[in-house]
């Protein structure tokens, strides 16, 4: 195991750390937590981080702050300063589906914790968690097709999976916008909180996540992951591997001897 990943390493981000769980949260509030080059590489540090030492992550944004007057934000989406001037050659580097995708192919699950804006790419970063829990306050779309281009960081793709095809085409096609009470009723969060109390509840859910066997949950989510056509095969061979596993044995013997009490 690593030494922990250095919270002071970081310009776009705030990092904290705990035996079982990395905590980041998207910190550019002057600009509403606009995803730019900077936090994409820094995000690529935090998933080098992840895979060489497991963790669940937790996603967050800038919370509110009711003496300042100011509300919370996860992120406004892509850096539009820096989206204009990008072309074709950019594009076709996958810049922010590249960071999506190796976030939420990381080995223990990814839980984003979300108030106030997640649109455009924000938003796509959200759907490339495994998990999402919102607040009243959160507001959620890809309004990409009125600034002239698409969302092509996951959500043409992950939207129709979560919410369903027409759902996903009328925020994808019509850009509408999801309010927090609407993401809940069409699943697209599991959870809503109050603003106040949305770090405790994806804490929380992290606790849950945390009684679980670390190795049992990381092959569990890959091959939940796993093509159509690789199943039942891959269920069996991984069902394999936890079978030997040393875990396998203490819990089961702990449950049996729990109900013999």
């Amino acid at each position: 195991m690593a030494e922990n990943l250095p919270a002071d390493g970081f310009s776009t981000l705030q990092v904290s750390e705990s035996d079982d769980r990395l905590l980041v949260a998207l910190n550019r509030p002057e600009v509403r937590n606009a995803i730019d080059q900077l936090m994409v590489d820094e995000l690529h540090t935090v998933c080098s981080y992840l895979e060489a030492n497991p963790k669940i992550l937790i996603l967050c944004g800038t919370p509110a702050d009711p003496d300042a007057g100011t509300k919370g934000i996860f992120a406004s989406g892509a850096d539009i300063a820096q989206l204009r001037e990008r072309r074709r050659d950019d594009a076709l580097a996958g810049i922010n589906s590249g960071i999506f995708d190796r976030l939420a192919k990381l080995p223990m699950p990814v839980i984003a914790a979300l108030d106030g804006f997640a649109l455009g790419g924000g938003a796509e970063l959200a759907y490339a968690a495994d998990f999402r829990i919102g607040t009243p306050d959160l507001r959620m779309g890809n309004p990409e097709t009125g600034l002239g281009i698409m969302a092509a960081a996951g959500a043409t793709w992950r939207l129709k999976e979560l919410v369903g095809e027409p759902l996903a085409k009328e925020i994808l096609l019509a850009g509408k916008v999801l309010k927090g009470e609407e993401c809940l009723r069409v699943g697209l969060i599991t959870e809503l909180v109050e603003g106040a109390d949305l770090l405790s509840a994806a804490s929380a859910l992290a606790d849950r996540i945390g009684t679980q066997d670390p190795l049992a949950v990381r092959i569990t989510k890959s091959v939940f992951h796993a093509p159509r056509e690789a199943h039942p095969v891959i269920d069996t061979l991984a069902q394999g591997m936890l079978f030997e596993s040393q875990a396998k044995f203490d819990r089961m013997a702990a449950f049996l001897d729990r109900k013999k009490k």
